[in-house]
């Protein structure tokens, strides 16, 4: 069981945190973190057999086995194959790939995507995309699949089963869906749009990938009025619970970077780390995870964040970790 484990280590299991320049072993030692993301920089000027000799370093560190996590979407988001000590070519987007060759070549690129990462150690994919937009000037416009929401979803459901079927946890995104909205990177976004217009259109695909098995929701930073006027997605409470009792999600709610200036222009740090697992969150991305791990074991021992929340993130966090087989027995 989850409560099993010292406090210290729930806390811990709740972070994907960015992977750091240096010290990244002796920080997984000594906050038991759920997982790093690996970005560019971790791969740029290094090798194939650096980056797993690194992962394996990690790993050891670790008393509960970490995620391993990266952003391979293809296009213009691509961490690893950017580099062509690691593919010949990026891999291109998932619009692309479809446009060429539909989802034949899609699924079939994607599970070269797969091989790929777990030939790294990479056992997340922070993908698939499942925003539906049609402004060619909108911030998601060149990660989506240019689809209608039903083909997005029966290509999203397709993605996860290869995923699936390589062990490589799928993280659909950006719940509830950005649209045709700016990037919250650089500020805030406000989606005034009805929720009988998010339920026919955005969280059609996000649906469909629930359904096919996908192991994570991402939630983004954007105001969604329609669900909660006062409070972004990823801090969101009702966003949060209409995941879970709307849509049926048992499984792992991941925030967007809690260090995105959406967030940190309203919030700062700490406060934002804590209210996003009061929010029902379970694994939070976090660039300044000291920091934010601090914050969120301060709120538990003062009783801010109640145990049972705790212990109920944590569990999901070690399931899913089962789920990919980086557990023997799942202890949630």
């Amino acid at each position: 069981m989850a409560e099993s484990l010292p406090v210290e280590t729930r806390v811990g299991q709740l972070f994907l945190a960015r992977c750091p320049d240096v010290n990244a072993a002796e920080d997984v030692q000594a906050l038991q973190l759920g997982g790093y993301i690996l970005f560019g920089r971790d791969f740029e000027y290094s090798t194939p057999e650096e980056v797993r000799t690194a992962i394996e370093e990690y790993q050891a560190a670790a008393t509960v086995p970490l995620l391993i996590a990266v952003d391979e979407e293809g296009g213009t988001v691509n961490r690893v194959s950017r580099y062509e000590q690691y593919r010949e070519n990026p891999f291109p987007s998932p619009r692309s790939l479809y446009g060429q060759g539909g989802l034949p070549l899609l699924l079939e690129t994607e599970q070269e995507k797969c091989l790929l990462l777990r030939s790294l150690g990479i056992n997340v994919n922070m993908a698939p995309v499942c925003d539906v937009t049609d402004d060619p000037w909108a911030f998601m416009y060149d990660r989506s699949l240019g689809l209608s929401p039903e083909e997005t979803g029966a290509a999203i459901a397709a993605m996860v089963q290869v995923m699936t079927e390589e062990q490589v946890g799928s993280v659909l995104k950006h719940f509830p869906g950005y649209g045709n909205n700016t990037d919250t990177h650089t500020g805030i976004a406000v989606d005034d749009r009805p929720l009988e217009q998010l339920e026919a259109a955005d969280l059609v695909p996000f649906a469909m990938g629930m359904e096919a098995g996908a192991g994570a929701v991402l939630v983004s930073h954007t105001f969604v009025n329609a669900l909660d006027t006062e409070l972004p997605a990823s801090l969101s409470p009702v966003v949060n619970n209409y995941l879970r009792e709307n849509m049926g999600f048992n499984g792992v709610v991941v925030t967007d970077d809690l260090v995105m200036q959406a967030i940190t222009d309203l919030y700062g740090a700490e406060e934002a780390a804590v209210l996003a697992v009061l929010a029902g969150n379970d694994l939070l991305c976090s660039s300044e995870y000291v920091v934010q791990y601090n914050a969120v074991l301060q709120a538990v021992q003062e009783g801010r964040i109640p145990e049972e929340l705790l212990n109920a993130a944590a569990a999901r966090v070690l399931q899913w970790k089962y789920d990919l087989g980086l557990l023997e027995e799942t202890t949630g």
